[in-house]
């Protein structure tokens, strides 16, 4: 028999009815060793997730202002999950003492770390589970940095005295003892870290989709479920918008090998999306993964003649850019042209001071700015060394008269990535689609 590793994201154990789900989960499978949990999150739209309210009562207490209503509607919503689940916690002592801690100036990683941490109590009683505190093994340094290897070591050594346990996600400690969170939706790497240490065959990462999409349904009408992936191919998607799984919970399976299952707790019958390090068998006639892509993006482009003889002129323009903090999304380029393609919200209001250094530092004969740009991504290692698939995005974005500003392929030839006005974003993405999927 193997060993699985299941995280349950925030959806998933929302309230007592969801958590009676992700039970039966469990039981209708004798591989789930370890299990990972969120703190609740929203059970209906206009719900408030638990971390979002910690973080508040920490907010209030910091401007001085009452407090308490907050912290009593988060207690509320434990005491009823205990209740209906009818398992013996002593909530009670835990919540009295994180008002204490909290009243005492806590810091507010401690305090946004007990949503996991209380419901992993919960859960793991609910199950007959052992509870292990990640504050035990998920190590950082003190000045809060992630101590990779000390990690893989401690849960090692822990959960080796843990037949099953549930685990906290999205915190660890410092080597002072202090809680220290990871970034928001952490409880992915946590899941990863355990996946990694205990050599599972598989974690499942159940959440409330059935996996990836090959498109964005808000905006393709039913797209296709994506049933196996690449890491490579994921990394691709998520970085142009396509989310699903926290980036950085990618990277502790990677290293081991260990294929992650995206997996939907209100359908568990749903195959769900399988990632794994080599390409998955395409459907015949299948030549991408996916498609993804954001919108508000500048291009700025510029050409000088005899560029390409320029010494240095790619390192000026990135230095100009490092010396405004903007980080650099994509570099395009020709032979005496160049363009630089930069998030708004990095630019962040500064677009004509940069223009204006890359005048003077750079003397382009010309500069042009494009703005209210978007980047659409087409992604598969299907379209790897195949001829006519360029032609073929072409052809389907010319016929629906969506005009490309911008064109990007990476060496690797797994993504054609083109840039598209803004107002063109939802017609260019459907009309790929219907080019390659439909």
């Amino acid at each position: 028999m193997g060993v699985k590793v299941a995280k349950f994201g925030g959806s998933s154990v929302a309230d007592a009815l969801q958590i009676e789900k992700i039970r039966k989960i469990i039981e209708d499978d004798g591989e789930i060793k370890y299990v990972v949990v969120s703190a609740p999150g929203k059970r209906f739209s206009e719900d408030s997730k638990i971390t979002d309210l910690l973080y508040l009562c920490k907010t209030h207490i910091e401007h001085k202002i009452p407090y308490q209503q907050i912290f009593q509607v988060v207690r509320d919503r434990f005491m009823a999950v205990r209740v209906n689940l009818d398992v013996d916690v002593n909530l009670d002592r835990e919540f009295d003492e994180i008002k204490k801690n909290l009243e005492d100036g806590a810091s507010a990683d401690y305090i946004a770390s007990r949503g996991e941490y209380l419901n992993a109590m919960i859960i793991a009683a609910y199950l007959g589970y052992d509870f292990v505190d990640a504050a035990k093994m998920v190590k950082f340094d003190e000045k809060g940095r992630f101590m990779e290897e000390l990690t893989n070591k401690e849960i090692k050594k822990e959960l080796a005295n843990h037949e099953k346990a549930v685990i906290p996600g999205f915190y660890g400690s410092k080597v002072d003892g202090s809680v220290r969170t990871f970034s928001r939706g952490g409880s992915d790497i946590t899941g990863a870290l355990v996946a990694r240490a205990v050599e599972a065959d598989v974690y499942e990462n159940w959440t409330d989709v059935s996996g990836f999409l090959m498109a964005d349904p808000r905006i393709v009408d039913n797209p296709k479920p994506i049933s196996t992936v690449s890491y490579k191919e994921l990394r691709e998607l998520s970085y142009m918008g396509a989310s699903v799984l926290h980036e950085d919970a990618i990277y502790p399976a990677r290293v081991a090998n260990i294929p992650i299952n995206i997996r939907n707790t209100n359908r568990p019958q749903d195959p769900g999306t399988i990632i794994t390090s080599e390409p998955g068998q395409l459907e015949e006639g299948q030549i991408i993964a996916g498609i993804a892509g954001s919108k508000d993006f500048t291009v700025i482009a510029m050409y000088k003649n005899l560029m390409s003889s320029e010494r240095g002129f790619i390192r000026k323009m990135t230095g100009i850019l490092e010396d405004y903090d903007v980080p650099i999304e994509h570099i395009p380029s020709g032979v005496d042209t160049l363009s630089v393609v930069l998030d708004n919200d990095g630019i962040d209001g500064r677009l004509d001071e940069i223009v204006e250094e890359f005048e003077r530092q750079l003397k382009p004969d010309t500069i042009e700015v494009f703005e209210d740009m978007a980047l659409i991504a087409t992604v598969g290692h299907g379209m790897s060394y195949r001829p006519g698939v360029a032609a073929k995005l072409f052809v389907a974005l010319a016929q629906e008269n969506v005009n490309i500003r911008m064109i990007d392929q990476g060496s690797s030839e797994m993504n054609i990535i083109v840039g598209v006005e803004n107002k063109d974003f939802e017609t260019a993405i459907k009309a790929i689609y219907r080019a390659f999927v439909s």
